[in-house]
């Protein structure tokens, strides 16, 4: 085996123990911490009040 092949090796086992995501990690932790940020905001009364009627008027669906 060359130096080259081993390497290779050894990273892939590295990536494939360690970090589900490898190399996409970076991107991964930016965007769950984006969507927790989000999650976490304050929905604004008003907005939550025509979610109340709105959920309100609409009939519920039919389950086959």
């Amino acid at each position: 085996m060359t130096k080259d092949t081993m390497a290779g090796a050894a990273g892939r086992r590295r990536a494939g123990s360690g970090d589900p995501l490898g190399p996409n990690s970076e991107i991964g932790r930016k965007l769950k911490q984006y969507y927790d940020e989000l999650v976490s905001d304050h929905v604004p009364d008003r907005f939550a009040q025509l979610l109340s009627q709105l959920e309100r008027t609409e009939p519920a669906p039919k389950k086959d």
